[in-house]
């Protein structure tokens, strides 16, 4: 036999609230919350009922108790004339307070139904349920979710509130697989996405340590201007500065700077562990970087041995591998050893590097005001 629904009695708890937080003694009392709770539940204004109800659950100083007693006394009565977005971003602060994996869970899968008409909110209802089975340790559950949310929050070329959310779980779960490329991609976006002044401080110093060493570890990470750029990089002072300037050197392709600080990343367990990827990898930013700065585009073997720190006859190795990564275009001329250059992958650039872009967008400028110049005083002698 089906069991029928709990009645809620809602006055009834109403009014023992007020009278609970009116026997308080200290400043932390919510009497005046609970009484206009009560107000906008007796005019039926749900909006307004709503957006109060948010206000209350974001307090810092909400108890457990409050906020369980809440949803099962008092929200559940008119949970579906809310706005369902509203619904979920309540719910998720009143989860935190449940201790129960399993009845927590099945609530949210309950949630999700209830629901389903909003696209947003049952997003959302299948996030909070990852990120529950994300501190549970069921990767592969959290896998499954994302697979099935994944392309749709993707298609979407807007910045939702459920974006955030999403890029940040999904960076959470790539970081515990140990994917470094995936992680850098969607911290990055969840960053995009995020006012990191609302973050806790730790959780920020936490994460520009792990994004400092997924854009060094990441096979497919070329572009460092980005994190450098980004304020969360000072969350990575003063304890870790030797991080910013170990980026700094892979960003400029400086081999001489990434030795002077081998006394700090060596020390570090991921970083030493991977000396010989990290080492191919900022001889490949050399190159490009190399290949910027040049004016024509010709770089010699000799030229790029001497940048590198490689002997000669692997140069070509070292051209090659950056053809095949797509990190620069051009050919190689093995008979007078030279390299033509026509593209190098774009990058987000620092200042030093956007000072070289002009200097080379002048020279350039000063070539055609020369050439137009020349063309004027020999323009008689042709057309003659």
């Amino acid at each position: 036999m089906a069991q029928l629904p709990r009645k809620i009695d809602v006055p009834a708890f109403l009014q023992k609230k007020q009278q609970e937080e009116g026997n308080r003694m200290d400043d932390t009392s919510s009497e005046s919350w609970w009484s206009e709770f009560e107000t906008l539940y007796n005019k039926r204004l749900w909006h307004q009922l709503t957006v109060k109800l948010l206000a209350f659950v974001k307090r810092p100083d909400a108890s457990s108790s409050d906020l369980v007693d809440l949803y099962d006394n008092f929200i559940a009565d008119f949970e579906t004339k809310m706005n369902p977005l509203f619904l979920v971003e309540i719910v998720a602060y009143v989860i935190k307070h449940k201790t129960n994996y399993e009845e927590t869970i099945a609530f949210l899968v309950q949630l999700k139904e209830k629901v389903k008409a909003n696209q947003d909110a049952s997003i959302l209802t299948s996030i909070l349920s990852s990120r529950l089975k994300l501190q549970k340790g069921d990767l592969v559950g959290v896998k499954a979710i994302l697979d099935e949310i994944g392309p749709i929050v993707n298609e979407d070329t807007g910045v939702t509130p459920i974006h955030g959310r999403y890029f940040q779980l999904s960076s959470d779960y790539h970081l515990l697989m140990g994917n470094h490329n995936e992680y850098y991609r969607e911290a990055l976006r969840y960053l995009g996405c995020t006012k990191i002044e609302d973050e806790n401080p730790q959780d920020l110093k936490q994460r520009s340590f792990a994004l400092a060493l997924a854009a060094l570890l990441g096979d497919s990470v070329f572009n460092f201007g980005e994190l450098l750029q980004h304020p969360i990089i000072e969350h990575l002072k003063p304890d870790n500065l030797w991080l910013i300037q170990l980026l700094g050197a892979f960003n400029e392709g400086d081999l001489d700077k990434y030795e002077k600080l081998r006394s700090h990343w060596a020390t570090q367990p991921d970083l030493s562990a991977h000396e010989l990827s990290l080492r191919k990898k900022i001889t490949l930013l050399c190159l490009m970087e190399l290949t910027f700065k040049s004016t024509n585009g010709v770089l010699t073997f000799g030229e790029i041995a001497a940048k590198t720190h490689l002997p000669l006859q692997e140069v070509e190795l070292l051209v090659m591998r950056a053809l095949s990564l797509n990190l620069v275009k051009g050919t190689i001329d093995e008979v007078d050893q030279l390299v033509h250059m026509t593209w190098v992958q774009p990058r987000v650039l620092d200042k030093t590097q956007i000072s070289s872009l002009r200097s080379k967008l002048d020279s350039w400028c000063r070539g055609v005001q020369s050439m137009e110049k020349l063309m004027e005083q020999k323009a008689q002698d042709i057309l003659g």
